[in-house]
């Protein structure tokens, strides 16, 4: 994982949200969990796209916060299949956000949160893994 933030994201926009009071912790921050939901939504969509059908979560190598997340901030997930096996998927993902109402815009964000790799495993119906499609081209 690249501790230097970037210009800009890398892989494809899959999620865009804004930061609600309902997801806080009881000190008023944005609770890590939401990120990692919307993180684990955005690597699910990508993955899924890739494998034509269901996908899971396996694994999570690392996860880095660079910054908080604050209430009212739009957050942006890119999300990119950079790996594929016989039965799983690594994708890399990346949470940019911006702070609405400070001149920067939503794709002049900054990086709050970068997962080097999430593994998915491509699933047929609950019945356990089943084989990525190769695709030819």
């Amino acid at each position: 994982m690249d501790d230097n933030p970037r210009s800009g994201p890398s892989g494809g926009l899959s999620i865009r949200t804004v930061a609600m009071p309902a997801d806080t912790n009881p000190r008023g921050d944005i609770f890590g969990g939401w990120l990692l939901a919307q993180m684990d939504i955005a690597g699910g969509i990508a993955a899924s796209a890739r494998a034509d059908g269901r996908c899971a979560t396996v694994a999570v190598e690392t996860m880095k916060f660079h910054q908080p997340v604050h209430i009212g901030d739009v957050l942006s997930v890119y999300a990119e299949v950079v790996r594929i096996g016989r039965t799983s998927l690594a994708c890399h993902i990346e949470a940019w956000v911006a702070r609405l109402g400070q001149g920067q815009p939503i794709l002049g964000s900054c990086p709050v949160e970068w997962c080097s790799w999430r593994l998915l495993s491509a699933l047929f119906g609950g019945a356990g893994p089943i084989s990525v499609p190769r695709r030819v081209g």
